[in-house]
């Protein structure tokens, strides 16, 4: 039960893509203050958990002219409760220009399980503060999972091709670490929102405690100015795991209108 709610994480940060050249990205963002989605995790048939992610405009100043607070919560469904309970909450302060963190906060609570993580970037430096020491990375752009998030949907995917697979730098749990996504091309993904015209990725995952050896994990992104990922799907260990978007308010542009930088 642990491990497949763990999988909130996992697939929220699914959009993860890098390499060890700083990645191109668009001037205009894909979101704005005001934006709010929702999901919901199924296990099978079975709604297990729902997730929310939002942007503000952040009332902590740091060194860039503006910044924008990004914050996520994932918790168990009602009905998983009585089995087990989550309730994990995201806190990333970003630079609006560059989408590169400045502070990062997570609050864990997953049964009796507790942790408090803070995590500072020095981009100037090349440097990441977290609980257990000062970390050096190698790369330009290193972020945390939920940055990370929120960067790639700004990535300039104009010229990707299928096939094309990426990496990004990011750090988490005390460590600095990349993950891959390879794009694998357009479909069209039936969704509470309509059916709309997706990018598909499948980000690298590690078989072992919760995925098949043969197991993929494939994330649909929606190919217009908004880039918000309204599917992801993997088969695990016992049955299959699947998160769906449910709702989303004050997005920057409407639902399929395509901008500069949207894969034709």
């Amino acid at each position: 039960m642990k491990k497949t709610l763990a999988l909130i994480s996992v697939i929220l940060g699914a959009v993860l893509v890098a390499s060890s050249q700083p990645l191109p990205y668009l001037e205009e963002s894909a979101f704005k203050a005001g934006e709010e989605l929702h999901y919901r995790l199924r296990y099978g048939v079975i709604s297990a958990a729902v997730g929310t992610l939002t942007v503000e405009d952040s009332k902590i100043k740091f060194s860039s002219p503006h910044t924008y607070h990004l914050s996520a919560r994932g918790q168990t469904s009602k009905a998983f409760s009585v089995f087990y309970t989550v309730d994990n909450r995201y806190n990333s302060y970003i630079d609006s220009r560059t989408f590169l963190p400045h502070y990062y906060t997570e609050n864990i609570r997953e049964g009796n399980y507790r942790r408090t993580d803070i995590v500072r970037f020095d981009h100037r430096t090349r440097t990441v503060q977290g609980n257990k020491g000062t970390f050096k990375s190698e790369s330009a752009q290193t972020f945390d999972l939920l940055s990370a998030y929120y960067f790639s949907r700004n990535l300039d995917l104009t010229n990707v091709k299928p096939g094309q697979s990426f990496k990004m730098t990011y750090f988490l749990n005390d460590e600095i670490a990349t993950l891959g996504i390879e794009y694998i091309g357009i479909e069209n993904v039936k969704t509470p929102l309509g059916t709309l015209e997706c990018l598909k990725f499948s980000p690298e995952i590690t078989p072992g405690r919760i995925f098949k050896k043969d197991s993929r994990l494939y994330l649909w992104v929606t190919n217009d100015g908004n880039r918000i990922p309204v599917k992801a799907q993997v088969e695990i260990l016992i049955g299959s795991v699947t998160l769906e978007i449910a709702d989303a308010r004050g997005l920057k542009y409407p639902l399929g209108q395509k901008v500069k930088g949207v894969s034709k």
